[in-house]
């Protein structure tokens, strides 16, 4: 399906209704918990209701997404908690956020295929300021047959171990913190079973002055 066509099914599921639950992501939650609050980036917003807690825990946030609706619904959003987000229009297939820009960068749900993964992420990756973190939460594999939601095919879906490699193929520098399997409810109770990533990027070592 062409990009553009892509684009307008979002808008229609945003125009139809807030399909993402009433509070953060859970994952992305504990992810973060501990973090030092600082700019923080959202890539594939949706409607904002990550990025608006994000900017509620102190955060300096922006969100990134393709959709109008729902980046208005996210302002929204925003407005009626009375936070600042930064709500910018982009497809993320054809623009890279600026490089060592950003503390924190997260992607939540986004399921794509391998081949246009791989390059989203990385752009994401590259964002990341020394000392800051890029964190990673999706379905993962096991959420086709042991889960609930999600993409039915395994193409889309993933592993943190699988994106934490392809992460540190494309740029050796970064440093894997966390490669989780989460699960909302034990066995053999059925909710979304995530993937959670957690990678560093370091700052540079000091230059020796001797």
């Amino acid at each position: 399906m062409a990009a553009d066509q892509r684009r307008v099914g979002w808008d229609e599921r945003h125009s139809a209704g807030d399909f993402e639950g009433e509070g953060p992501n859970p994952t992305l939650v504990s992810g973060v918990a501990g973090l030092t609050s600082g700019t923080a980036l959202e890539l594939a917003a949706g409607s904002g209701t990550n990025a608006v807690w994000l900017a509620g825990q102190g955060w300096q946030t922006t969100a990134v997404d393709w959709s109008p609706v729902g980046l208005a619904n996210g302002r929204t959003k925003a407005d009626a908690v009375g936070v600042e987000v930064d709500w910018i229009e982009r497809d993320l297939f054809a623009w890279s956020p600026p490089a060592r820009s950003f503390d924190l960068v997260v992607i939540v749900y986004l399921h794509l295929p391998p081949d246009e993964r791989g390059p989203v992420y990385a752009s994401a990756a590259a964002a990341v300021a020394p000392g800051g973190r890029l964190l990673i939460v999706g379905h993962d594999r096991l959420n086709a047959t042991e889960g609930e939601g999600g993409p039915p095919d395994q193409v889309r879906l993933f592993t943190a171990d699988e994106i934490g490699l392809e992460l540190l193929a494309a740029d050796p520098d970064l440093v894997v913190e966390r490669a989780e399997v989460v699960r909302r409810l034990p066995p053999p109770g059925r909710a979304p079973i995530d993937s959670l990533l957690v990678v560093r990027r370091p700052h540079p070592a000091k230059e020796s002055h001797q």
